[in-house]
Formats: C-alpha cells, structure tokens, sequence
C-alpha cells in the first residue's frame, strides 16, 4: 500500500476511534470542534476547513470513504507520486468545503448544518481516476454488468447533482461536486502547464544541445552521462508505462510482486 494512502487511513480511522471512545467515556464529541461550521457560526473555526475531512458521523460512513480512498486512492497515488497525490487530496477536500460554505451562504443548505467525512476529497480522487482510466472497466452492485470508468464518473455526477437539488437527506451533495470540480480544475491546470513546458523545453532544445557541454549527474552512487542518466530514465518510464496499461487491463492484481515494486518505487520520486 503506498505511504499517503496508508498515513490517510490511519488518521481516519483513529480519528473515528478517539472520537467514539471519548463521546462514550467522557461524553467529549471531538466531531463537533473539528467538524466544518458555515463561516457565520459562531462555532466556526479556520482549520475546520481541513480538520472536518477526517471526522465521520459512523462506521458505515467511514468504512465506505475508505474503502473509495484505498480502491482508486492507491492506483493514483501510484501514478502521479505521493508528492502530487497529497495535493490535489487536500486541494479536492478544501474545495469541497468552500463549495458547502456557498451553498450555505445562498441559503441551500442549511447554514446550521455542521459537515464531517472525507466525501469531497474522494469524490476527486474518483474524478481522477475517470480521467486517467476513462476505459477501465468496473464492476458496481447493483449493476449486473461492467461500466466503463468514465460512464461511472458522469453517472455518479449526475446523481449528486439531483440529489443536491432535490433530496434533504443530510448528505453533503454540494460538497461532492465541490471536490470534484477543484480536482478537475487543478487536472486542467497540470495539464496546461505540463503542455507550456513541452513547448519551451521544445524551442531551447537545439541550443542546450549544441552549445552546453556535456554534464555529469550521480545515479545511485555512481557519475554517469548525461544522456546515459536521460536514457536510464526514459527506460524506467517505459517499464513504468508498460505495468500501468497492464494495470488497466488486468487490474492491480494481475501484477507480479517484481513489478508492484517497481510502481511502488515510482511513486516515491
């Protein structure tokens, strides 16, 4: 399991367990301090925009979060690195929570509403996971047949979108598109920087390559090339890029132990 999903579930959890073993032993509802107020409140404070993430109102409530966090938290985690993953998880829960602060100063929600769970972030984690898979194939209950990730995404969308206008169930909806809409803006952002990057790396390139001398770089305790570390490095791309499609059409599980590490090991650079 890859380091940002393991340190996640575990403050989840103890989190939940703290908070349960208080309210029943000292009757301290640790919930109520972390858990996000509307900006009015006057129970509001700044860090519950951040804290409000790792309460959770029952077990059913985390094991379902959780469960969401591990099943496609991990595969991300794994393709971009733990350094990105963690920010685009806490861009996606603060987000989350700016969009339920909105609805509450519009007079959608309840501004008396207090709200608690990691919904909004793994909502971003699972437009993500759309994203980059938008052909892998998911088996949902109750659906007897697989769906294609993207389908799944627009569907799980669209149910929230109703559900915020029409139900009163006491589930953050707005929340949930929040975190999706801040993760999808932050992708884009990647994306366009990523793409300027290409083009001004493209534009320098016969000029860094006649006029600067050749350098050397240490790899792994050893001075080697320049191109020779650019063409160790392109090699562990490509092995990279070869599990990962075998992860789209086998699944995580149809990967050796050779292999998991080698993903493992990626995501940490």
């Amino acid at each position: 399991m890859p380091p940002v999903i393991k340190t996640l579930l575990l403050l989840n959890v103890a989190a939940y367990l703290i908070d349960s073993l208080l309210a029943s032993t000292m009757g301290i509802n640790i919930a109520s301090i972390f858990g996000l107020y509307y900006v009015q409140h006057p129970d509001f404070r700044l860090y519950q925009l951040l804290t409000y993430m790792f309460m959770h109102e029952g077990f059913i409530h985390l094991f379902f979060n959780m469960f969401a966090l591990w099943m496609f938290g991990r595969i991300m985690e794994m393709t971009w690195g733990a350094q990105r993953f963690i920010i685009y998880y806490i861009i996606c829960g603060i987000g989350a929570a700016l969009v339920q602060e909105a609805g509450q100063a519009f007079n959608i929600i309840s501004p008396y509403a207090m709200t608690i769970g990691a919904s909004g972030a793994v909502y971003g984690i699972l437009l993500a996971f759309g994203m980059t898979y938008p052909n892998e194939r998911l088996f949902i209950i109750p659906i007897p047949f697989p769906i294609k990730a993207k389908w799944f995404i627009c569907l799980y969308i669209f149910i929230e979108i109703y559900e915020g206008i029409t139900s009163h169930d006491g589930v953050a909806h707005f929340a949930h598109l929040g975190g999706m809409l801040f993760g999808l803006l932050l992708i884009l952002y990647w994306k366009e920087r990523s793409r300027r990057s290409r083009i001004k790396f493209g534009g320098n390139f016969w000029s860094q390559t006649v006029s600067k001398p050749k350098m050397h770089v240490s790899y792994n305790g050893k001075h080697v090339a320049d191109y020779e570390y650019n063409e160790q490095k392109k090699a562990r791309n490509e092995e990279v890029d070869r599990i990962l499609d075998k992860v789209r059409q086998g699944g995580y599980q149809s990967l050796t132990e050779s292999e998991k590490q080698t993903l493992f090991d990626a995501s940490k650079r």
